[in-house]
């Protein structure tokens, strides 16, 4: 889950991070009372998308009076900011970050993730701060500083140390950023991030170290110990077809493809999507319907699909296990009835009972090809795709 530059910062202030005075608001009246509270300008104003490339894209202004904060903030405020991110169609700008504007001497970059190939969280920091790590990584790989969280989240001091060595940082400046890079290894753990990022982490021209831009996505499978991320949610910021799915509890990211698939598993879902991007042909989507899926999950794993404009095939790739294959296959059927289907529907549907599902499907009357194996079910559907 994503949340906003302003949450995320308000989580770094709360685990000992410093970050520019400033507030969020919603129009330029509330904007020009957020400035009032932070002093007397000039202030920055920021659009709050979940989307980077803002600077670029014309989302961050700067403003020397109170009747610009008004000006730069309503402007932005009701756009649509399309960024290197965000593609073409852009994110509708509802709210914007008011903060005072600082004077820069040097930009940091600071960020925790999970290194999956060693299976625990890690620090990157770099002395090129404000440019994106994914740029950074693939041009100048030598200039990222690793170092491994402990199992149990924390940073210790002398690696913290070590790492601002590294980049040459000294005296106070250097225990200020330790300071900094300890309370993100402590947010990441604590706050079951996936990612908490700084960039850049500034030193300013009076010697202090600020957090001026903040990013952090939190991992969807630990909402049951965050009761308070409900409130962090923003379902405008999210595509209606994924807050839908989340509502009826299956798992689902819309994708540009024209093939919808719906699978049982998210290792056969990552599989299903793999072979017919091998083949040549992009998935519309990722859709694990679960592994008990039954005929009112396959209803309505049917309408999200159908709602989404670029499909124009369904490939259905299910292993009857907990569920027998006979019941499914009157599910996709009944499903595919009530609904009037009116794009083919390619079967692959294994497991217990799947000899009797597959004389359902083919007795069915509809529109619908039973393939015998998964790359089959991919090669066929690929080719309607193309029909």
């Amino acid at each position: 889950m994503k949340i906003h530059e302003f949450q995320a910062k308000e989580m770094m202030r709360n685990h000992g991070i410093q970050v520019p005075k400033g507030g969020p608001a919603t129009s330029g009246e509330e904007a020009i009372e957020v400035a009032k509270r932070i002093g007397t300008g000039p202030w920055v104003i920021k659009a709050q998308v979940h989307a980077g490339g803002r600077g670029k894209a014309g989302g961050i202004l700067k403003a020397s009076s109170l009747d610009e904060v008004e000006e730069v903030s309503s402007r932005l405020l009701g756009a649509r900011l399309a960024t290197a991110q965000s593609g073409p169609q852009g994110h509708l700008v509802t709210k914007v970050l008011v903060e005072e504007a600082v004077q820069v001497e040097k930009e940091l970059y600071a960020g925790v993730v999970v290194d999956r190939s060693e299976g625990r969280a890690v620090l990157l920091l770099s002395a090129s701060g404000g440019v994106e790590i994914e740029t950074l990584a693939k041009e100048r790989p030598h200039e990222i500083v690793r170092e491994f969280l402990e199992p149990w989240g924390e940073l210790p001091s002398f690696r913290a140390r070590r790492a601002c060595f590294a980049l040459g940082l000294d005296g106070e400046v250097r225990s200020q950023v330790e300071r900094a890079l300890r309370g993100l290894c402590s947010l990441f753990y604590q706050e079951d991030c996936t990612l908490a990022e700084i960039n850049p982490l500034a030193i300013t021209k009076e010697g202090a170290v600020l957090a001026l831009d903040a990013k952090i996505n939190l991992d969807d499978n630990a909402l049951f110990r965050h009761p308070s991320w409900s409130q962090l949610r923003d379902p405008e910021e999210e595509d209606p077809l994924e807050v839908e799915a989340r509502n009826c509890g299956l798992s689902y990211v819309k994708m540009d493809g024209i093939i919808g698939c719906m699978v049982n598993g998210a290792g056969l879902a990552m599989a299903t999507m793999d072979v017919v991007l091998q083949l040549g042909a992009r998935p519309a989507n990722f859709l694990d319907v679960g592994g008990g899926a039954r005929e009112e999950v396959v209803s309505k794993a049917f309408g999200i699909l159908l709602k989404d404009p670029k499909v124009k095939v369904i490939l259905v790739n299910i292993f009857g296990g907990i569920t027998r294959g006979d019941v499914l296959a009157r599910g996709i059927v009944d499903a595919a009835s009530k609904l009037q289907v009116n794009v083919p529907i390619v079967v692959r549907l294994e497991g217990t009972n799947a000899q009797e599902g597959h004389r359902i499907l083919e007795e069915s009357g509809l529109q619908i090809h039973v393939a015998k194996s998964m790359v089959e079910a991919a090669k066929l559907a690929s080719t309607l795709g193309r029909n």
